[in-house]
């Protein structure tokens, strides 16, 4: 994204440019006070989330308290210990179907959630499974509200479309890419209505999607979220490459710790909104005929494991520990980037292939 003077955070020493808001590294303000230019979105007025998950939305009820288990009472704070309830946006969860789930959370050191996620599946597992994710940037304007527009957006289009081509392979590839740049196009749309007109720095997101339909598996990335495909019995592969200055430099030789450790690791070079270069995703495709873990998630995730193997053995030996089950594994990866600090919000989808 463009900068103008650049300074450093009081809280992190990471260098900021004078127009962010929010910290990338560490997630504090650097403007208090300042408030999204369209009131109706400011998202701290709490307003009733909808959890869409490829079937009629449902209403968004309080969970139970995330410190002890209790009952969150009308007034927000948990009746047995007291705590003060999360937000519905600072934490919440999708499974459309047994194999299939999400979850996204504000992590530890960020005041507010700008990931989202939004995904579909059919019942029979590895059949049709459609998942999204876009990250807020934290330095534009109501980048929360935007991106929860644009993951959903998104998904709709997504579950709308089951063109199969012409019969053959190649088209039916050809059919679902045209899909996927369809639904890039509503989740731009959505994130430019999320935007105020005189908006002095415009809301804006990352965008990754993955359809699988039938053993072809699609994904389309803008951005640095990212997708993964985990087999069972053979080498894990990172079906995206980030839109990042980190990824360009990992292109010219730079390791990849020494990259996306450094200063401008997490500058993105492609997003979407209002001042957006280009939001045409860029897609991969794989058959998939054996059994394996399909992940996509934030950087908040893969901030603590990039590469493809580690983060497959993680995946697995955390599904082991929950049953294989996957809105249990997802909810302890998101617990695990925790405890790794937390420094970004996080999102984790995973689909469980049989």
């Amino acid at each position: 994204m463009t900068s103008t003077t650049r300074t450093d955070c009081p809280s992190c020493g990471e260098p900021v440019s004078d127009a962010d808001l929010y910290c990338e590294s560490c997630g504090a303000e650097l403007q208090p006070g300042a408030t999204p230019s369209t009131p109706a979105l400011d998202t701290d007025t709490e307003p009733t989330i909808e959890l869409h998950t490829g079937a009629p939305a449902e209403a968004f009820t309080p969970g139970p308290c995330r410190s002890c288990g209790g009952t969150v009472g009308a007034d927000g704070y948990c009746e047995t210990c007291g705590t003060k309830a999360s937000k519905p946006r600072d934490h919440f969860s999708e499974q459309p179907a047994p194999w299939v789930a999400a979850v996204c959370d504000r992590g530890i050191r960020h005041s507010r959630n700008e990931d989202a996620v939004a995904i579909a599946a059919d019942p029979e597992p590895g059949s049709r499974a459609l998942l999204v994710v876009c990250d807020g940037v934290s330095s534009s304007l109501d980048s929360d509200v935007a991106s929860l527009a644009a993951a959903r957006a998104a998904r709709d289009v997504l579950v709308a479309g089951h063109a199969q081509g012409m019969g053959t392979e190649s088209s039916r590839e050809a059919a679902v890419i045209a899909r996927l740049n369809a639904a890039a196009d509503a989740a731009s749309d959505a994130v430019l209505e999320n935007t105020s007109p005189d908006s002095p720095n415009p809301a804006s997101c990352t965008f990754v999607a993955t359809v699988l339909e039938a053993g072809l598996l699609v994904a389309g990335v803008v951005g640095d979220s990212r997708a993964y495909w985990f087999p069972d019995d053979a080498e894990a592969v990172g079906l995206t490459v980030d839109d990042s200055w980190a990824a360009e430099l990992i292109a010219t030789g730079v390791p990849r710790q020494q990259a996306e450790t450094g200063p401008q690791a997490h500058a993105i070079t492609r997003w979407l909104g209002k001042d957006a270069p280009d939001h045409t995703p860029r897609t991969t495709t794989l058959r998939v005929n054996g059994p394996g873990w399909l992940l996509v998630c934030s950087d908040g995730l893969w901030n603590y494991c990039s590469e493809a193997a580690p983060l497959a053995d993680l995946v697995r030996q955390t599904a082991a520990a929950h049953g294989g089950e996957p809105l249990a594994t997802s909810s302890a990866l998101v617990d695990w980037a925790n405890a790794q600090g937390g420094q970004d919000n996080i999102t984790v989808a995973l689909a469980r292939l049989p």
